[in-house]
């Protein structure tokens, strides 16, 4: 295969799925990780291996890795999406929802990041795309656990990328606004899920995964000397 192995995780729908369905096309063979195996399968995608891997779990996501380098070569680029978002208000939050917010959202970026950042230094390229949120930038009500993930994540980014630009090493952070996922059909709080509902439909809309997937591929698609540090997008109509 003449394209390089890129791995992508939280890959089984939404900005996961869709990055898969752009990146295989143009000729790269794929790691695809979810909890959701049977979906990542549903693809249906060329050279392709898809694995169950929580992200929290750094043994199973090294294994997938190497499973997948040993049949298509070193990764050249890991798309960090697996995510939770579970919006509630702080007072009455159950705290195990922050606490898996934090797992998935900064620690499982920390596993990808930590699974492909050696080899990638020492062949001296690569890229790691971290999916951020504009909730990294700005708070807005019912976020405070969730903004904070992602404030980390913007952090982390950021501080890894002026670690490791010496090495030929990208570091590339995407930071959409509200998307058409699944996302917000974690957060347990019925009221909150219906006061978000109607906010995006007072704006008239909101982006489609296919969006942030593009912007991903247009990051990637940079020649390897030019790092895009961070893109911002959100639907036009979104005010905050």
């Amino acid at each position: 295969m003449s394209k390089p192995l890129i791995v992508i995780t939280g890959a089984s729908s939404g900005i996961g799925a869709a990055a898969a369905k752009l990146f295989s096309p143009a000729g790269h063979p794929l790691l695809l990780l979810a909890r959701r195996v049977e979906k990542l399968e549903a693809l249906a995608l060329p050279n392709t291996l898809c694995r169950r891997v929580d992200v929290t779990d750094r043994a199973q996501l090294q294994a997938a890795l190497a499973e997948a380098e040993a049949r298509f070569g070193p990764a050249d680029a890991i798309v960090n999406n697996a995510g939770v978002m579970l919006l509630g208000a702080m007072a009455q939050q159950d705290p195990d929802e922050w606490q898996r917010m934090l797992d998935v959202n900064v620690k499982g970026l920390l596993n990808g990041i930590h699974a492909v950042l050696a080899g990638m230094a020492a062949r001296g390229r690569g890229t790691i795309i971290n999916i951020s949120s504009i909730a990294g930038r700005k708070t807005f009500p019912n976020h405070v656990a969730y903004c904070g993930t992602k404030f980390a994540v913007h952090a982390i980014s950021e501080n890894l990328r002026e670690e490791v630009a010496g090495s030929g090493v990208r570091v590339i952070t995407i930071a959409p606004g509200a998307v058409e996922t699944e996302l917000l059909g974690h957060t347990t709080d019925e009221a909150i899920k219906a006061g978000y509902q109607e906010w995006k439909q007072q704006m008239g809309g909101v982006l489609a995964a296919d969006d942030v997937a593009e912007a991903i591929a247009y990051a990637y698609g940079q020649p390897q000397r030019v790092c895009v540090r961070e893109i911002v997008l959100a639907a036009t109509g979104q005010p905050a």
